[in-house]
Protein backbone atom coordinates (compact mmCIF):
# COMPACT_ATOMS: atom_id res chain seq x y z
CA UNK A 1 0.00 0.00 0.00
CA UNK A 2 1.11 3.50 -0.68
CA UNK A 3 0.56 6.49 1.50
CA UNK A 4 -1.06 9.52 -0.13
CA UNK A 5 -0.29 12.90 1.28
CA UNK A 6 -3.05 15.46 1.19
CA UNK A 7 -2.27 19.14 1.30
CA UNK A 8 -4.85 21.83 1.70
CA UNK A 9 -4.56 25.36 0.44
CA UNK A 10 -6.28 28.31 2.01
CA UNK A 11 -6.87 31.52 0.14
CA UNK A 12 -9.02 34.59 -0.14
CA UNK A 13 -10.94 35.39 -3.28
CA UNK A 14 -11.27 39.12 -3.69
CA UNK A 15 -13.84 40.52 -6.07
CA UNK A 16 -12.77 43.61 -7.96
CA UNK A 17 -15.76 45.52 -6.62
CA UNK A 18 -15.65 44.13 -3.06
CA UNK A 19 -14.46 46.93 -0.76
CA UNK A 20 -11.69 46.07 1.69
CA UNK A 21 -11.13 47.79 5.02
CA UNK A 22 -7.65 48.93 5.99
CA UNK A 23 -7.27 45.81 8.13
CA UNK A 24 -8.51 43.57 5.29
CA UNK A 25 -6.02 45.12 2.87
CA UNK A 26 -3.14 44.75 5.32
CA UNK A 27 -3.99 41.10 5.89
CA UNK A 28 -4.55 40.30 2.19
CA UNK A 29 -1.21 41.76 1.05
CA UNK A 30 0.78 40.96 4.25
CA UNK A 31 1.70 44.62 4.73
CA UNK A 32 1.81 46.59 7.94
CA UNK A 33 -0.69 49.33 8.66
CA UNK A 34 2.21 51.81 8.57
CA UNK A 35 3.13 50.75 5.02
CA UNK A 36 -0.43 51.15 3.77
CA UNK A 37 -0.90 54.55 5.41
CA UNK A 38 2.41 55.72 3.95
CA UNK A 39 1.32 54.53 0.48
CA UNK A 40 -1.93 56.46 0.82
CA UNK A 41 -0.08 59.62 1.89
CA UNK A 42 2.34 59.23 -1.06
CA UNK A 43 -0.55 58.71 -3.50
CA UNK A 44 0.27 55.07 -4.31
CA UNK A 45 -3.16 53.98 -3.05
CA UNK A 46 -6.38 55.96 -3.25
CA UNK A 47 -8.88 54.85 -0.62
CA UNK A 48 -12.58 55.56 -0.78
CA UNK A 49 -14.09 57.38 2.18
CA UNK A 50 -12.64 59.42 4.99
CA UNK A 51 -9.61 58.48 7.07
CA UNK A 52 -11.62 56.81 9.80
CA UNK A 53 -13.44 54.53 7.35
CA UNK A 54 -11.13 53.86 4.39
CA UNK A 55 -12.22 51.29 1.83
CA UNK A 56 -9.97 49.86 -0.86
CA UNK A 57 -10.77 48.13 -4.16
CA UNK A 58 -9.34 44.94 -5.63
CA UNK A 59 -7.12 47.14 -7.81
CA UNK A 60 -5.73 48.68 -4.61
CA UNK A 61 -4.88 45.19 -3.39
CA UNK A 62 -2.90 44.55 -6.57
CA UNK A 63 -1.06 47.88 -6.23
CA UNK A 64 -0.36 47.25 -2.53
CA UNK A 65 1.18 43.86 -3.32
CA UNK A 66 3.37 45.44 -6.00
CA UNK A 67 4.34 48.26 -3.64
CA UNK A 68 5.28 45.81 -0.92
CA UNK A 69 7.35 43.76 -3.34
CA UNK A 70 9.18 46.85 -4.59
CA UNK A 71 9.77 47.98 -1.02
CA UNK A 72 10.98 44.71 0.46
CA UNK A 73 12.50 42.82 -2.46
CA UNK A 74 14.14 45.69 -4.33
CA UNK A 75 14.54 48.07 -1.37
CA UNK A 76 13.01 50.96 -3.30
CA UNK A 77 12.08 53.96 -1.15
CA UNK A 78 8.55 55.37 -0.96
CA UNK A 79 8.86 58.03 -3.71
CA UNK A 80 10.53 55.42 -5.93
CA UNK A 81 7.66 52.99 -5.36
CA UNK A 82 5.16 55.70 -6.33
CA UNK A 83 7.12 56.50 -9.49
CA UNK A 84 7.51 52.83 -10.45
CA UNK A 85 3.78 52.18 -10.06
CA UNK A 86 2.93 55.28 -12.10
CA UNK A 87 5.25 53.99 -14.83
CA UNK A 88 3.62 50.54 -14.69
CA UNK A 89 0.24 52.24 -15.16
CA UNK A 90 1.58 54.24 -18.10
CA UNK A 91 2.98 51.11 -19.75
CA UNK A 92 -0.33 49.28 -19.30
CA UNK A 93 -2.23 52.22 -20.84
CA UNK A 94 0.16 52.33 -23.80
CA UNK A 95 -0.15 48.57 -24.32
CA UNK A 96 -3.96 48.80 -24.21
CA UNK A 97 -3.87 51.65 -26.71
CA UNK A 98 -1.55 49.68 -28.99
CA UNK A 99 -3.92 46.69 -28.89
CA UNK A 100 -6.87 48.93 -29.83
CA UNK A 101 -5.01 50.64 -32.65
CA UNK A 102 -3.18 47.56 -33.87
CA UNK A 103 0.17 47.35 -35.60
CA UNK A 104 0.94 49.92 -38.26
Amino acid sequence: MSTTEIQSLHGLIVEEDMPLTLEDLCQACCASREHVVAWVVEGVLEPIGDTADWRFTGASLHRARLALSLTLDLEINLPGVALALDLFDEIAALQAHQQRVGPR
